[in-house]
């Protein structure tokens, strides 16, 4: 069989989508669930962006054994030394450059001819290949290009030493029929011979990526572009879990190929991402949503209790969702609570492994019973990697608040840091407000802006945790902050001070630097 990379670019394209910004400690963290999830190649970054962005990608590089890792470069000497730079220290470093070929970005973005484009490719593929053996070739805008002149472009880059040519859907304009007949034509007219293989990066603005890149690979295409979530600019990319788990589940029209994927990883590395850019999967999300495996319909549930493939195609500990015959409460201990964190796909330190059982063991004093999403809201909430030191910042000592439909709201918060106690009080409209602002009395915060307040309810019933996260955005950067508690006050609280602290300590560093 045939085998069907997986290319993330969840820390490069994912990353660029608004309000999914991420500091390197957490993409360090999600670039370790793609590793555990055997990804073929990790984009991550585009180096010469900016100085962050090339330690991320290096940092990156440095840490991956178990796959490749690629940067992003424009079709520049520059951006090609910066690139390499970064990823030179990688197990199997990839420099993946590119150039625009349709006429509408040659004309009004690049101002250049197409000889020109063919000049450039052919001189920056060569440049690029100096350096390593991996390169990949973007031809930006691919399915709004001339395929005659594309297939001039693919075969130049090819000569020059390009081992993946990648034909992206960049506006997601195609459709499968037309992406599947760009692959074939494109296989049947270039000099690809046993020299580069052919790749498909599809954007979701008419909600086809997934769709298109399938196609992709019934054409022959070989290395599929995507992201966790389908995180990506504008509507997204292609959803690395639905790509993954539509072939995996119809091997009869995908019997050729086969992905590296553990696809029992998947269902943890959603949950991270999602934790970390603070969304969480919507109800409906195919694969990794709450409802992808629920039946409410009497006809459904008496077919799936008959037998569950009449309504289900694929089960949920395919992708790592583990039923649960272990009832936790306050008499259990570390061990059971241990072995099912294990079931559950997680593996802690013993310093982890402690703050997480005495979050649990309080939480079991407020609840009678405690579900697999408790259990998960924990671990992702005390093992979150942070922009910061966990010393660092303000902790909540106590708040206090006094509210009605028919008076003002008052919050009293009490802060500690470095051993110093801090409290103020303050108005507002509604105790969470008040709170904020009793907050911003106490740390007196950077210049910025809320963006966004939510709260979730982590499972059913009147005493479920409290998931809430606030976005705060300074400086043209966006601070994410998360709060867990049954007391909402207490978790919006947290949620501002997490958020707080992330971008008071942002700014020190600026300032120290």
């Amino acid at each position: 069989m045939d085998r069907v990379k997986i290319f993330d670019t969840t820390l490069r394209d994912g990353e660029q989508s608004p309000g999914c910004s991420m500091n390197l400690s957490e993409k360090i963290e999600v670039a370790k669930q793609l590793e555990l999830m055997k990804v073929d190649v990790i984009e991550a970054g585009f180096a010469i962006s900016s100085p962050g962005d090339f330690e991320s990608v290096h940092t990156i590089a440095k840490s991956v054994k178990e796959c490749s890792v690629a940067s992003l470069a424009r079709s520049t000497v520059k951006d090609i030394d910066a690139a390499w730079e970064a990823v030179k220290v990688a197990a199997d470093p990839r420099i993946h450059l590119f150039i625009a070929t349709s006429p509408l970005h040659m004309e009004y973005k690049l101002r250049m001819t197409p000889e020109q484009v063919l000049e450039k490719t052919a001189a920056m593929v060569a440049y690029a290949r100096k350096y390593c053996s991996n390169i990949e070739f973007s031809a930006e805008d691919a399915t709004r290009s001339d395929w005659e002149f594309l297939a001039k472009v693919v075969n130049v880059a090819i000569a020059n030493g390009a081992t993946v040519i990648n034909l992206p859907d960049t506006v997601g304009y195609t459709t499968p029929t037309e992406m599947r007949a760009l692959i074939e034509y494109m296989v049947k007219n270039t000099d690809h011979a046993g020299r580069a293989e052919f790749s498909v990066h599809c954007h979701n603005d008419l909600g086809m990526a997934v769709a298109n890149s399938l196609a992709g690979v019934l054409g022959g295409a070989r290395q599929i572009e995507c992201t966790v979530n389908g995180l990506g600019e504008r509507a997204g990319n292609t959803a690395l879990e639905e790509v993954v788990m539509a072939m995996h589940t119809r091997p009869d029209l995908f019997e050729s190929v086969t992905t590296g994927i553990d696809t029992t990883r998947i269902y943890r590395a959603s949950k991270t991402v999602y934790n970390i850019i603070g969304q969480s999967a919507p109800l409906n999300k195919p694969i990794v949503g709450k409802n992808a495996f629920l039946h409410e319909s009497g006809i459904h549930q008496h077919g799936v209790l008959a037998n569950k493939k009449t309504y289900e195609i694929l089960t949920p500990e395919s992708v790592g969702i583990v039923a649960n015959n272990l009832v936790l409460g306050k008499h259990s201990g570390k061990h059971a609570f241990e072995n099912r964190l294990t079931e559950l796909g997680y593996h802690l330190s013993p310093e982890e492994l402690l703050a997480c059982f005495e979050e649990f063991k309080a939480l079991c004093d407020k609840k009678k019973t405690i579900n697999d999403e408790d259990l998960e809201a924990i671990v992702l909430h005390k093992t979150a990697v942070g922009a910061m030191p966990d010393d660092a910042g303000y902790k909540l000592d106590r708040f206090v608040v006094h509210t009605s439909n028919f008076t003002t709201s008052t919050s009293t918060v009490s802060l500690t840091r470095d051993g110093e106690r801090f409290e103020e009080v303050s108005l507002g409209d509604g105790p969470i407000d008040a709170s904020f602002k009793a907050i911003d009395k106490i740390v007196n915060p950077e210049a910025h802006t809320f963006k966004t307040y939510t709260i979730n309810s982590i499972s059913e019933g009147k005493d479920t945790l409290g998931d809430v996260t606030v976005r705060l955005a300074a400086g043209g950067r966006t601070y994410v902050g998360k709060g867990l508690s049954t007391d909402i006050i207490e978790a919006s609280i947290l949620a501002y001070l997490n958020a707080i602290n992330k971008m008071q300590y942002a700014a020190e560093k600026a300032r120290e630097e």
